[in-house]
């Protein structure tokens, strides 16, 4: 008996893909999405997704042809119902009478239903439990990486799967020419500035910001400059750890946008940050980072490179959490991650990172 394999049909001429989730999530399906584009090169290939991921999705011309707003659904907590644009929108996609829709979008439980709306003759992706199982629908691989599920995916339906599962980032000119005009004025002397970025979407994935500023303090101390990264919401956040290291330390907080913030750190010996979508642009760019994993589900979203990238995380029982603040007195997850236990983790990256320079340099 011969395995399923999508590839012994004819090859969709339009595919159209749901994955309506934020910077760092997208980030990591790029892989699949590179393999996809292998198995149909000649095929429309489009994204639905959240428009706060729109800058880092038009930069992959070479995957995906054509990005569609989602215009949100009560049972996704990612964006706020635009509800006057729903019908339109599933019309809309009705019409492309696409021939295959792939669910990139989470174990199925709810995302299945608004993949099957988007009228394509075939649909694909997840299903919540091995029972419902089929050639077309994989039970949600819950202990798999995330970066790993899309491929399991691709390979349950019988396409090609390549060894290469790093994550990318294409960079403009333009980019590196913003990054070094910033760079200049804030005197941000790439491989002797250390990056931190202390804020996250949710509170309950932020490192205490008094302990940044100690790992920052001490950093100076030995000699290095501190970025302190963030977006305009962060402002204040990026502020005040900046002011609080003191001397050695530039607040870029709102300064950079994706392009710019993913150049400098592309010429930067590390990144310290919070478990959010900066960590997946770190492992883009091939930056050695530490990683302060507070509440998230580690297994899921740690990068997979683990020499180059350094996760530290608290083992207590009500992680992975979804709170967007932390109901446990003391936020253990973050709190239990000490101070001393970052700066060894950047140090020993940064003696890794000079080893190689000077082991390039020969």
């Amino acid at each position: 008996m011969t395995s399923f394999s999508l590839s012994r049909y004819p090859a969709p001429e339009r595919i159209v893909i749901f994955r309506a989730l934020n910077l760092g999530d997208f980030l990591c399906v790029v892989p699949a999405l590179r393999m996809l584009r292998h198995a149909f090169p000649d095929a429309h290939i489009t994204l639905v997704g959240l428009s706060n991921a729109r800058e880092c999705i038009a930069r992959f011309t070479d995957y995906i042809n054509a990005f569609v707003d989602f215009p949100g659904d009560p049972l996704l907590p990612e964006r706020e119902v635009r509800a006057d644009a729903v019908d339109d929108f599933y019309a809309t996609m009705q019409q492309h009478r696409f021939g295959l829709a792939l669910q990139m979008h989470g174990s199925g439980r709810y995302s299945n239903a608004i993949t099957q709306r988007l009228g394509a003759r075939q649909w694909a992706g997840f299903v919540p439990d091995a029972s419902q199982q089929t050639p077309w629908k994989l039970a949600w691989p819950d202990t798999e990486p995330e970066v790993m599920r899309y491929v399991a995916l691709l390979r349950h339906l019988g396409l090609p799967i390549e060894k290469d599962v790093r994550l990318e980032l294409p960079l403009t000119d333009r980019d590196h020419r913003k990054a070094d005009a910033l760079a200049q004025c804030l005197h941000v002397y790439g491989r002797h500035t250390v990056f931190m970025h202390p804020g996250a979407r949710m509170a309950s994935r932020r490192w205490p910001a008094h302990r940044f500023i100690e790992v920052g303090r001490q950093l100076v101390k030995e000699g290095w400059r501190i970025a302190v990264t963030g977006s305009l919401s962060e402002c204040g956040l990026t502020a005040r750890v900046a002011s609080g290291i003191g001397t050695g330390a530039v607040d870029c907080g709102g300064l950079t946008d994706l392009g710019m913030l993913a150049s400098m750190l592309q010429r930067a010996p590390l990144l310290i940050c919070n478990d959010t979508g900066v960590s997946h642009v770190a492992a883009a760019m091939r930056t050695p980072s530490v990683v302060i994993a507070s509440g998230s589900d580690v297994n899921r979203w740690a990068p997979l490179d683990t020499g180059l990238h350094t996760v530290l995380h608290a083992d207590v029982p009500c992680r992975p959490c979804a709170h967007d603040d932390c109901p446990v007195p003391g936020h253990p997850c973050a709190t239990r991650i000490t101070t001393d236990d970052v700066l060894a983790a950047a140090h020993l990256q940064l003696i890794r990172e000079q080893t190689h320079e000077m082991a390039a340099n020969l």
